[in-house]
């Protein structure tokens, strides 16, 4: 890492979006690692379980886009902390209350949605504090808070064996109020940050293609993390019937891969150019879920070819960020929340669909093979744009 970097910025923002993405990611990933003990308790078929788990995920691609209105309306900041509370609010509620029904279930899950809106939050605030060189890196660092998905895979069915997977609501709020804290004392928003802009600056932002092909290249990449983070616990255990405990370890270790490789990923992006770190990412996740797709070798060679996979996935979430700000620098807010929330609908429909393949099919592979051809559509499309985004940008035209 360049050491200009840690001059540049505001150190005390940088760790406060880190850690409040992080927990947040945690909370939002929440219904995943918990999947097997709830779907067993509310007598929930295979494609139920795939859309309760999808839930959180669309409900928070969704919410980004506004919440990135919102960042741009009242500050980063302003919006992490009501965010925050609205998510601890409804962790209570479903601790209290109790879930009773897969209503409830997806009930909880459209508020756990407003954690995964984090994104419009955490990101941006980060990166206006850094010039134009650095973003790449400070957006991989701020992003590496979707490592908190390792957090519940770990710890959550843990929790529910020990306590009951109802009172894992309830624990999850300890490390949320301490993170809000964190927050409120050190985050603050960065002195050059664009105006607001008025509803017809949003909507204008969507008549540039490159919005459209940002938004399509990142529901792969984050679609693909987000998407496997959460059906993976159910992968793991409908094909090697384990428990929920060992799938969520399993799950873990692929997890931690693909956020290890988001902060990574932004950096070598910054070196090599984030076409280029893009390219490679299709085209080894194609090769990397197409074999997982044949299921053979056992649970060791799934799990290997997996971590490749979301080693891919993550190092391409921060490559996209890399050439985000390079073309809508201005936009910035709101294009982290229309790329976000296109990242979301691509997790929401690869769990919702694998849920949905495996319950038709019996098994997993038509949905893994599915994935590998539009990352392969995906890496066409890119090869088709780089030479136009190489000569047309004017704005670190050489890392591109």
């Amino acid at each position: 890492m360049d050491r200009t970097f840690w001059q540049a910025g505001h150190k005390p923002t940088l760790f406060s979006a880190f850690l409040y993405f992080d927990l947040s990611f945690m909370v939002w990933y929440l219904l995943g690692p918990l999947q097997v003990p709830i779907a067993t308790a509310l007598h929930l078929s295979t494609q139920q379980r795939g859309l309760m788990v999808a839930t959180p995920i669309l409900a928070g691609a969704i919410l980004r886009l506004l919440m990135g209105v919102l960042v741009d309306r009242i500050g980063a900041r302003r919006a992490g902390i009501i965010g925050q509370l609205i998510v601890i609010a409804a962790l209570l509620g479903a601790w209290q209350i109790g879930i009773a029904s897969l209503g409830g279930a997806l009930l909880l899950g459209l508020f756990l949605g407003v954690a995964g809106a984090s994104f419009a939050v955490s990101l941006p605030l980060a990166s206006r504090w850094y010039p134009p060189q650095h973003q790449g890196t400070a957006m991989g660092i701020a992003g590496a808070g979707n490592s908190g998905t390792v957090l519940a895979a770990l710890f959550a069915p843990a929790l529910a064996l020990a306590f009951g997977w109802q009172n894992v609501f309830g624990l999850a709020c300890i490390p949320l109020v301490a993170a809000l804290f964190i927050f409120v004392v050190c985050a603050k928003d960065a002195p050059n940050a664009p105006p607001a802009k008025k509803l017809a600056d949003y909507l204008a932002v969507l008549k540039e293609k490159d919005a459209w092909w940002f938004m399509f290249f990142y529901s792969m990449t984050f679609g693909g993390f987000s998407g496997f983070a959460s059906a993976l616990p159910g992968y793991f255990h409908d094909q090697f019937a384990f428990d929920a405990k060992t799938a969520g370890m399993y799950t873990a270790a692929c997890v931690f891969a693909g956020s290890v490789m988001r902060p990574l990923g932004g950096m070598l992006a910054d070196r090599l150019g984030g076409t280029r770190s893009l390219l490679a990412v299709y085209l080894c996740c194609a090769l990397l879920i197409g074999a997982a797709g044949f299921n053979v070798g056992g649970p060791s060679v799934a799990l290997l070819l997996f971590i490749l996979a979301m080693l891919c996935l993550g190092a391409g979430n921060g490559a996209v960020f890399q050439l985000v700000p390079q073309r809508f620098g201005k936009e910035i807010g709101v294009m982290t929340g229309l790329v976000g929330m296109a990242g979301g609908v691509g997790g929401f429909a690869l769990a919702a669909s694998l849920g949905a393949i495996k319950q038709a099919t019996g098994g997993y592979a038509a949905g893994l093979w599915l994935f590998a051809c539009l990352c392969c559509l995906a890496w066409l499309s890119l090869a088709g744009v780089k030479q136009r985004w190489r000569s047309g940008w004017t704005v670190a035209a050489a890392r591109v």
